[in-house]
């Protein structure tokens, strides 16, 4: 029991000690664009937008609240307006995101709805020459489910017709009234 309480306790000390390091740690980027990371806040003309992470912001608005009143009231009261300046810039990022999310969908329905309605157009197409060679009164042969052909009579003419009908007024719009 004892064996295994201690490497626990190491353990359980170790992964405490690095929670509470990894809690302080800032991270930003400098004008020149290289990340940096440390143990100490960034320099103090840092922009909000260029602060990538830092400690929770319990911890960091006592630190940087009161460090910036005592010294300077100015940078006290450019502290706060820094905040709302990221939150902005995110909030117009998301916008932004949001708005090419909502053309991308516009422009991917308008492509369904074109490729739809060029199958249409085309189904259209065949069904009125297959209703107009229906219509011709000429003989007509099918195919029946054995590959074997079989001649169309009037009652299986009429109900081609019929289901061509309804295939033209699905696909071209309602038929023109019968002569």
């Amino acid at each position: 029991m004892q064996k295994t309480a201690l490497p626990l306790a190491a353990c359980l000390l170790a992964f405490a000690v690095a929670g509470a390091h990894a809690q302080t740690l800032w991270k930003w980027r400098d004008a020149s664009g290289q990340v940096h990371i440390s143990d100490t806040a960034p320099p103090p003309g840092t922009p909000a937008k260029n602060i990538i992470s830092g400690p929770p912001v319990a911890t960091s608005t006592k630190a940087v609240s009161l460090a910036p009143a005592a010294a300077d009231p100015q940078a006290s009261a450019a502290t706060p307006a820094a905040a709302p300046a990221a939150s902005s810039a995110l909030d117009k990022k998301k916008a932004a995101a949001d708005q090419a999310k909502a053309d991308q969908a516009k422009a991917d329905r308008a492509a369904a709805e074109a490729k739809t309605a060029a199958l249409r157009k085309d189904n259209c197409a065949r069904g009125q020459a297959a209703l107009t060679e229906l219509q011709s009164g000429l003989r007509m042969a099918r195919l029946n489910d054995k590959g074997e052909r079989e001649v169309l009579d009037d009652s299986a003419r009429a109900a081609e017709i019929k289901h061509t009908q309804d295939v033209i007024s699905s696909n071209c719009g309602p038929l023109p009234a019968a002569q």
